[in-house]
């Protein structure tokens, strides 16, 4: 049931997707994803309800930058339908030690710091702080450009989410790279919810987000490949995350929340206080 529901009118959507999978196919050198992509379409979200406070969950971030470990198995970015794997990294990783398989966005963000994307340091501040209970010991990595999204659901997904119920995951953060990453985030985001997991998914394409419907979206005028945050720039990133991570508890229904830091560090890079 859980499936069948985190996309609606799939045949559908699936005959949509056949069409344009047949005209990419005919044409291979045409852009990534353009206006003729069939993005998924929800009208409704699944929601649960925060059961604990942000200081006592076991927080685990998922990122669809296609972060892997060096020296691993990189992220096919070729294929028509995406790459369906995921990688479960530990959160101890040192930043030098992964490797990018992007696809969809700039990866100069993420190459400066790290954390414009993937957000480890952060979260460690904020288990230190208080702020969170804990940070998962492992975070789950994939590449968001998968325009198939109805194997996403079946391949991806369900092993993903069976994986944070194996590790008594009890919120999640969710953070796309790329346009496409946006669409295959939410999708995500819809299973665990489905799952009894609360979820936060960052974002800075709204018109995906209306139509994707993640449970709960912290919306900002961001970039892509730089969601979490600006690189090098930690107090962007400290905020971006506050704010969105606040909202998980006080939200009693699924929605889009805009979040107040665009407008902040407009004035602090007006003060030269970046």
């Amino acid at each position: 049931m859980m499936q069948m529901n985190i996309i609606e009118n799939k045949d559908e959507w699936l005959k949509n997707y056949q069409s344009w999978r047949e005209r990419r196919l005919q044409d291979l050198s045409s852009a990534d994803i353009d206006k003729s992509y069939p993005f998924v379409k929800n009208r409704r979200a699944p929601f649960t309800p925060a059961r604990r406070a942000l200081p006592m969950l076991n927080l685990a971030l998922i990122s669809s930058a296609g972060a892997y470990i060096d020296g691993t198995t990189p992220f096919e970015i070729n294929s028509i339908d995406g790459d369906l794997s995921h990688r479960e990294i530990p959160v101890e990783v040192e930043a030098e030690d992964l490797r990018i398989s992007s696809r969809g966005y700039d990866t100069t963000a993420i190459e400066q710091d790290i954390n414009s994307q993937i957000p480890i340091e952060r979260l460690f501040e904020f288990e230190r702080n208080g702020i969170i209970g804990q940070l998962n010991p492992v975070f789950w990595s994939f590449c968001g450009y998968i325009p198939a999204a109805g194997r996403l659901v079946e391949e991806l997904g369900a092993p993903l989410v069976q994986r944070l119920i194996r590790h008594e995951v009890q919120a999640a953060l969710l953070v796309p790279a790329s346009l496409l990453c946006h669409q295959s985030v939410g999708i995500v985001a819809r299973m665990i919810e489905a799952a009894g997991i609360p979820t936060m998914t960052l974002a800075v394409v709204k018109d995906i987000m209306e139509s994707v419907r993640p449970p709960r979206v912290g919306l900002y005028e961001g970039e892509l490949g730089s969601v979490a945050g600006k690189p090098k720039w930690p107090e962007h990133q400290r905020r971006i995350l506050d704010e969105s991570l606040r909202l998980i508890e006080p939200m009693d229904q699924a929605g889009i929340r805009k979040l107040t830091v665009e407008l902040e560090s407009q004035v602090q890079i007006a003060r030269g206080e970046r």
